[in-house]
């Protein structure tokens, strides 16, 4: 699995930009998605998928070791869809392996 470095020095090397400049757009999406997400937006990626904010309803669970129960506060959670085009070029790429 890449890691967030691997990902920087590939963009650095494909795109010919200073790491720098990788790591502040890296960022800036992140923030970007984050804050739809935090207003209840979706984001979406032309070929690449959409990042759409969840509801998580407020639940109680019960602790396996003590049999207490719990209440779950609600909570926004994150979801990404791949689009059909990603979902493909990783289709082509498995059958090239």
């Amino acid at each position: 699995m890449a890691d967030h470095k691997d990902i920087i020095d590939e963009l650095c090397k494909r795109l010919n930009r200073p790491a720098e400049d990788i790591e502040f757009l890296i960022d800036e999406f992140a923030y970007l998605v984050s804050e739809s997400v935090k207003s209840d937006t979706a984001v979406s990626v032309p070929s690449f998928g959409n990042f759409e904010p969840r509801k998580r309803l407020e639940r109680v669970v019960v602790h396996p070791s003590t049999g207490k129960r719990l209440l779950i506060p609600p909570r926004l959670t994150l979801n990404f869809r791949p689009s059909a085009l990603l979902k493909q070029k990783i289709r082509n790429n498995e059958n090239n392996l």
